[in-house]
């Protein structure tokens, strides 16, 4: 960058009166991956979802104290992205959040409609990783999400207290149901990846380079001197090796391996 910065000078005062001007600096590469951590309380249908939006399938029974990283090749906008889901197993509330708060770029937290405690839970979630990622660049976006609007009758949480709440921590706000529509299920990750792009290009600042604007000849103008900020690679994400559960390759439709005692529907 510095030998082109002393090429641009060096030219403009050859052939003409120097002028002042801007670069700006972009990444070479789009991220290749993106890390989406689905958090929320027991029964919210965590699992459900990410099975879904992997396979297209719905799962009614699986192990709700097993926690897995699952990985899919997807296209976001004519954009190929590796995507790692990793479907937590919480208990009781947030605990040892560091596993999945410094390697995640995303965070989708879930509830379930008919379950009033499910959304209380969600305030806690919504805590720490607030409070994680107050001041870091890029931040982590948070998607919450309202699970099983099939369960309507049953509602226990408003969506307007839904969207409430995702207003109080300024994060994006959706309701979905894992057992119904899988396009609508897919937005919500394809939604994440695009909010983590957006992200990143904010966290992008511009490059200045200031010249002399009197033209002088090479002959007689002293030694110059580029004036430049070097500003530093936008954050991103710690990156930390997940054992998946299924190997990827190059395929023409995902595939997974499903925990023990699921079944599919």
């Amino acid at each position: 960058m510095r030998n082109q910065t002393s090429a641009l000078i060096r030219m403009s005062l050859m052939f003409g009166k120097a002028r002042t001007c801007n670069i700006v600096t972009v990444p070479e590469h789009e991220p290749l991956e993106c890390n989406i951590v689905i958090l929320g309380a027991m029964g919210s249908g965590k699992s459900a979802l990410t099975v879904k939006f992997l396979t297209k399938r719905f799962i009614s029974e699986y192990d709700p104290n097993l926690e897995d990283t699952y990985t899919s090749e997807e296209v976001v906008d004519q954009q190929p992205v590796l995507v790692k889901v990793m479907d937590t197993a919480d208990q009781d509330g947030p605990v040892n959040c560091e596993r999945y708060l410094s390697w995640a770029n995303a965070f989708i937290i879930v509830y379930s409609i008919d379950n009033r405690n499910s959304f209380e839970a969600c305030q806690q979630y919504l805590e720490t990783v607030t409070l994680y990622s107050k001041g870091l660049q890029p931040e982590a976006p948070v998607i919450l999400l309202g699970n099983k609007v099939d369960m309507e009758r049953y509602r226990q949480v408003s969506k307007a207290d839904g969207a409430a709440l995702a207003l109080r921590f300024g994060c994006l706000f959706f309701e979905v149901s894992a057992c119904l529509d899988f396009l609508s299920v897919q937005h919500i990750f394809h939604e994440a990846i695009r909010e983590v792009r957006r992200e990143t290009e904010r966290s992008i600042r511009p490059l200045f380079i200031s010249e002399d604007k009197s033209a002088i000849s090479l002959s007689s103008a002293p030694p110059l001197t580029a004036c430049y900020k070097e500003l530093p690679t936008p954050a991103t994400a710690k990156l930390v090796t997940v054992k998946s559960s299924r190997a990827q390759s190059k395929r023409r439709a995902p595939t997974l391996t499903l925990l023990k005692g699921f079944k599919i529907f």
